[in-house]
């Protein structure tokens, strides 16, 4: 996997479960959904805030293993701070 790539499976309310993966473009962050694994990629225009969170957790995994530099996690934060101001990080 690209180092520009994250990726991750969740259950949505509906019990549904996806497979979600992100990609880097510059400065931004795209997301993208299927529900199996035959299955095309779907962009995610409005990714929800778990969606953002598990980008966060799995960005400071990724710190740790110095495949991202320490900055990263900061400019991710005032991403999600600045989409869901009513969330503390």
């Amino acid at each position: 996997m690209p180092k520009a790539e994250i990726s991750w499976k969740r259950v949505t309310e509906d019990g549904e479960k996806l497979q979600v993966y992100v990609q880097r473009v510059g400065r931004d962050w795209l997301f993208f959904h299927r529900a199996k694994r035959f299955d095309q990629w779907q962009p995610v225009p409005e990714p929800p805030l778990e969606d953002w969170l598990e980008l966060l957790d799995a960005l400071q995994r990724l710190i740790n293993r110095r495949r991202y530099q320490p900055d990263a996690e900061e400019r991710l934060r005032a991403q999600i701070r600045e989409r869901f101001p009513e969330t503390e990080i």
